[in-house]
C-alpha cells in the first residue's frame, strides 16, 4: 500500500477486522519495521531514528485506558515532571477538568487500579489530558471513543476535537461521529486500500 498524510492532516482508516488498519499503527510506532517499502515522516525513514526520539513524537490515545493506582495527577503526568498548572491546563482544554473538580479531593483523589472507580468517558478524558500534556505532532487514535458511555460522549468530542487542533491525526474508528470531520478517509480491505 501506499499513501501520504499531510503536517496537519486528520485521516480516518476504517475497514473490516483484520484489513490491516491497526498493523498500519503498529509499523508507524516501531512495533515491528516494514519489510519492504519505507515509512517515512518528514521525508525521513523512521527505520533510522531512535525508537524513544520516534515515540515521543507520537501521542496514542487507546480504545482501552490503562489507569494506575495512584492519583488522577499522577496518571496524567505518567511520572513526568510537570507543574500542578500544567497538568489543569491539560485537563481544561480536553474537558476532563470538570469531572475532576467534582470528585472528593481533585487532582488529588485516589485512582483504584484500572480506574474502576471512573467510568469509560472519564478514563477516556484522562487519557486525551495525558497525551495533550506531552504535546506530541502526530496523534493516533485507534477505536478512541469505541465504547464511550453518552453522558461523556459531548464531552468526548470537544475533547477530540481540542486534542487534534493542529496536529497531524491518524485516527482507526468504526462510529461515524469519530470521523466524520476528518480530512480524508482511507477504507482497506484485505491489506489494500
Amino acid at each position: 500500500i501506499s499513501f501520504k498524510i499531510k503536517r496537519g492532516e486528520s485521516v480516518a482508516f476504517v475497514g473490516a477486522t483484520g484489513a490491516g488498519k491497526s498493523s498500519i499503527l503498529s509499523l508507524l510506532a516501531r512495533l515491528w519495521d516494514v519489510n519492504s517499502g519505507s515509512i517515512t515522516i518528514d521525508g525521513v525513514d523512521i527505520r533510522t531514528m531512535d525508537t524513544d526520539t520516534l515515540r515521543r513524537r507520537l501521542g496514542f490515545v487507546l480504545q482501552d485506558v490503562f489507569l494506575f493506582s495512584g492519583d488522577i495527577k499522577s496518571n496524567i503526568t505518567l511520572g513526568k515532571n510537570y507543574s500542578l498548572d500544567e497538568i489543569k491546563n491539560a485537563a481544561e482544554r480536553v474537558r476532563a477538568d470538570g469531572f475532576i473538580q467534582k470528585l472528593s479531593d481533585g487532582y488529588d483523589t485516589k485512582v483504584e487500579e484500572r480506574g474502576s472507580t471512573l467510568s469509560t468517558g472519564e478514563r477516556q478524558l484522562l487519557s486525551f489530558a495525558r497525551t495533550i500534556l506531552r504535546d506530541p505532532e502526530i496523534l493516533i487514535l485507534d477505536e478512541a471513543t469505541a465504547s464511550i458511555d453518552t453522558e461523556t460522549e459531548i464531552l468526548i468530542q470537544e475533547g477530540l476535537e481540542e486534542l487534534m487542533k493542529n496536529r497531524t491525526t491518524i485516527a482507526i474508528a468504526h462510529r461515524l461521529s469519530t470521523i466524520s470531520d476528518m480530512d480524508r478517509i482511507i477504507v482497506m480491505n484485505r491489506g489494500e486500500i
